[in-house]
């Protein structure tokens, strides 16, 4: 179980084992939380409680909400949960919620096998004496002190924490700041999540705006469990939205790296220019490295299959070991002709980008179909560079 998707911001559900009514939840596919949190700080029977979640849960929502374990302390463990935080309240200097209650649940954890996720837990004060502070005797890092809460998360970091849990407290009367929560982001790359004194779906956005992953809802829907609906709602907005920035940010990025390796296929063919040659250049690139690179040669090896797709398709299946090369993209400043897509073809090549369209001898009027069935064509890039290289290169022969 991953405890985070990047692309979606999660929202979940806290259920305390001693207080929490399940008949006064409902749930169905299209509302339920993203992750429901199993815990307390004073006790209550964990497993049969999750069991009974279980039953209430995954028939209706097909496990698409795990059931997490928010422990109070060792005894709170139950294998029957999809995953644990395995929470060290670094906010403290208690040594039993350091490190002793991880001790006591350890091998039970391990051998189980469920999924342990390594939390730094750090209580912020949010106005309340919590039942965290009575039970650990610890006091929360006050909210005027930022330097030392990002100092904290970084350490948690640094130790090799995956998830960073900022807990304003059950009941809080002030959440985390926006300001805390984008200190930490900024400082971190850690799962972050965020919980306590959150009531309304603005707090919430307040706080996925500000760069939380996950933010945590206990208290308030124990006493409205009916406006599950609306904050669930809200999330898929959210979530909708940070999935059209993502895909508008990728196609930028992909437009940049188009031109940036445009750009070495263009020195390449300025290679053959020098030698007298036709000025067509090539580079195949896989995992954002030049794998293979080539440019036309056709006059100095007297050969006319020198084309630079093929000089390139050469040396990059020398460079992976092998025939194929599935994960590449071809980038080459004319279009391909059909020969030299039929070799991108049997190299199933699956991506490929060109520059100025070739009308007369271009695969596109000979062999459309050379390419892998899979393969995906971007044309056009860097064209206008592309086709002036070419048409200077012909008047001077015409002069």
């Amino acid at each position: 179980m991953s405890i985070v998707n990047k692309n979606r911001k999660a929202l979940a559900l806290l259920l305390d084992p001693e207080k929490a009514d399940l008949s006064r939840l409902s749930f169905t596919e299209e509302v339920h939380p993203d992750y429901v949190f199993v815990g307390g700080s004073t006790g209550g029977d964990t497993t049969d409680f999750v069991r009974a979640l279980k039953k209430k849960l995954s028939p209706i929502t097909n496990h698409q909400s795990p059931i997490v374990l928010f422990p109070g302390n060792a005894e709170q463990f139950t294998p029957e949960a999809d995953a644990i935080l395995f929470l060290s309240l670094l906010s403290g200097r208690n040594p039993e919620y350091l490190v002793e209650q991880q001790i006591r649940s350890a091998e039970a954890i391990k051998k189980s096998q469920i999924r342990s996720i390594p939390t730094a837990y750090i209580l912020i004060d949010g106005g309340v004496e919590t039942s965290t502070m009575r039970v650990t005797h610890t006091l929360p890092i006050s909210s005027d002190k930022k330097d030392e809460i990002v100092a904290t998360c970084v350490a948690a970091e640094l130790m090799g924490k995956e998830a960073i849990y900022l807990e304003a407290g059950s009941g809080a009367k002030v959440p985390v700041s926006t300001e805390i929560i984008q200190a930490v982001r900024a400082a971190t790359k850690c799962t972050l999540i965020v919980g306590g004194g959150i009531r309304t779906p603005q707090a919430m956005n307040a706080a996925y705006e500000a760069g939380a992953d996950i933010v945590v809802i206990g208290n308030h829907f124990e006493s409205h469990p009916e406006e599950l609906a609306q904050f669930c709602r809200e999330v898929d907005r959210q979530s909708n939205q940070l999935d059209n920035k993502s895909l508008n940010r990728q196609s930028s990025n992909r437009q940049l790296d188009d031109e940036r390796f445009m750009r070495l296929a263009l020195l390449e063919a300025e290679k053959a220019l020098d030698a007298n040659e036709i000025p067509i250049g090539c580079v195949i690139v896989s995992q954002n490295q030049i794998i293979g690179r080539g440019h036309n040669l056709t006059e100095t090896l007297s050969d006319v299959t020198a084309h630079a797709e093929m000089q390139a398709i050469t040396a990059a299946t020398q460079t992976v070991g092998g025939k194929y090369i599935p994960d590449a993209t071809l980038y080459v400043t004319v279009e391909p002709c059909p020969m030299c897509a039929g070799a991108i073809g049997w190299a199933q090549i699956s991506r490929i980008v060109y520059g100025a369209p070739d009308p007369k001898r271009g695969y596109t009027t000979y062999a459309p179909r050379a390419f892998h069935p899979k393969a995906t064509v971007t044309a056009g890039v860097l064209e206008a560079e592309c086709r002036e290289l070419m048409q200077n290169f012909f008047k001077k022969k015409r002069i």
